[in-house]
């Protein structure tokens, strides 16, 4: 059996340069956050408006009296609030993301 070393791949890439850290603690993030939410209240009352105007009922009555009453739906107003409904989730969840960079990080003490 002939043992021949293996490539780890580590010599595919450089060394990693020392470069200058990136700080996450950023207090205009706090800004961003309050109108990712105020974007999100929007979406969420436009996905609401436009819901409530994806469905009609049509009522019609006819010569002996029967009162037929059937519902139309608008795929396209639908498929607008479900759009809306998604990025207003997506604005919630970045807004969240936005609060937590925002928010100063404890240092933690190093146990000597």
């Amino acid at each position: 059996m002939i043992d021949l070393p293996q490539p780890t791949g580590a010599e595919l890439w450089p060394p990693a340069e020392p470069g200058p850290q990136a700080r996450l603690n950023q207090p205009w993030r706090l800004l961003v956050a309050v109108v990712e939410v105020v974007l999100a209240v929007a979406a969420g009352w436009g996905a609401y408006a436009l819901w409530q105007s994806g469905a009609a009922t049509v009522v019609t009555r006819t010569d002996d009296g029967a009162v037929l009453e059937s519902h139309r739906y608008f795929g396209g107003s639908l498929a607008a609030a479900i759009g809306l409904g998604t990025v207003a989730a997506l604005l919630l969840v970045d807004a969240v993301r936005q609060l937590l960079l925002a928010m100063r990080a404890r240092q933690l003490k190093r146990k000597d």
